[in-house]
């Protein structure tokens, strides 16, 4: 798993409006190339009176799945523009539709490129682009004569801390970050003076800064 990666955190839409074509860029957070073509699928019904639907998709760890596609406009004005704005913010694991409905004036092969990759911001934009984190859990079991310093010493350093279960001894999951949490464990080790049971737990995102 990447120790980071940007993308979006959610469905975004926003409409903008270039010689009287308006233009409503939507993006959209998605985990598989299937979920990516579901999507435009999806958007492309939504919007059937539309005179056109053009898009774009970026998915996988080293970007191994990306498609542009024009949806009836002149090859290369739409989709490959959308594309450029999500490979140019260094997204990863999103999905870009352009919808146009046009408005009677020509905008010829350049304003075509300029609108569609003002549209894709503006979907993306409105998505809301983030950096997904890893982390990685490390539990520690302690007696409850360590649990103060423990909490006092990960908190201060402003480490991640997910559930503390309180039982005949206190267990905490810390979250430092995955490059990190080697390091973690033998900084643990030594604050607990090897009195603590500690042992990895699984690896997931969370969002930078938040």
């Amino acid at each position: 798993m990447l120790p980071r990666y940007s993308t979006v955190r959610r469905y975004g839409s926003q409409e903008i409006v270039i010689k009287k074509s308006r233009f409503i860029g939507h993006a959209k957070p998605v985990a598989t190339e299937e979920e990516a073509v579901a999507f435009i699928e999806e958007l492309k019904k939504k919007y059937w009176d539309a005179t056109h639907n053009c898009s774009a998709y970026v998915v996988g760890e080293r970007d191994q799945f990306q498609k542009a596609l024009d949806d009836g406009e002149p090859s290369g004005t739409a989709g490959k523009p959308i594309l450029e704005v999500i490979k140019h913010r260094g997204l990863k694991n999103v999905a870009v539709v352009v919808t146009r409905y046009f408005g009677g004036i020509m905008l010829g092969a350049g304003g075509l490129v300029r609108a569609y990759t003002d549209g894709a911001v503006a979907g993306i934009d409105a998505a809301e682009p983030i950096v997904n984190v890893l982390h990685r859990e490390v539990i520690v079991d302690v007696d409850y004569t360590w649990y103060g310093k423990l909490e006092n010493e990960v908190r201060g350093r402003g480490y991640r801390v997910g559930e503390v279960a309180f039982t005949d001894r206190v267990r905490v999951v810390c979250l430092p970050e995955a490059e990190e949490a080697e390091r973690f464990h033998e900084w643990l080790i030594d604050l607990t003076q090897g009195q603590g049971i500690i042992e990895p737990g699984e690896e997931k995102y969370f969002i930078e800064g938040e």
